[in-house]
């Protein structure tokens, strides 16, 4: 079993090569969706996303929150599971609530996240077959304006280190070009 970590800026070129890496494998390949179309911009994202894999033989979960839960479910020793997006869900699990945010000082988390964040990085950890996690690097810019925004980029910071830590093979992808910093090629 191996676990690896594709990540990078927007439009780097991390789900292509993720997507490289799973129709290289030898294993049947279930792909885990996190996103939700919920307005035009992200409806076109996820078309752009299906028809680039349009040829792939693949079994698509789209799972936007319970992604612990679908990794335990799916996981088995004859697949690779390749789960896009992490940042995405990440976003999923803390606008879940629909909340105002303040422009200045902390946000707290709501319950969702911290349960969710917990069950994903333990079913990580048990995963029974390969499983390519694709991530956003959101943290290398100007430090955003408003309370949301830095506490979003911070809590992807977090996820980042948490699953690269997990991981076997972590992959730095940058104008499509992919930098090993872990494991293996």
């Amino acid at each position: 079993m191996r676990r690896t970590l594709v990540f990078g800026g927007a439009r780097s070129g991390k789900s292509a090569y993720a997507e490289n890496l799973a129709a290289a494998s030898s294993r049947d390949v279930i792909y885990v969706a996190t996103a939700q179309a919920g307005d035009a911009e992200m409806t076109a994202r996820i078309a752009h996303h299906r028809q680039r894999r349009s040829h792939c033989r693949w079994q698509t979960v789209e799972e936007p929150l319970a992604l612990g839960q679908a990794i335990a479910r799916w996981s088995r020793p004859d697949t690779l599971l390749l789960v896009d997006c992490l940042t995405v869900w990440l976003s999923n699990l803390l606008f879940a609530e629909n909340g105002d945010f303040p422009e200045i000082g902390s946000i707290a988390p709501p319950a969702i996240f911290l349960e969710q964040r917990e069950a994903f990085l333990s079913a990580l950890e048990q995963a029974q077959g390969d499983v390519v996690l694709v991530s956003n690097e959101v943290g290398m810019g100007i430090v955003p304006k408003g309370a949301v925004s830095r506490w979003f980029v911070d809590e992807a910071g977090r996820l980042n280190q948490a699953v690269a830590a997990r991981c076997e093979q972590v992959v730095w992808v940058a104008a499509g070009l992919p930098l090993v910093l872990k494991g293996e090629r």
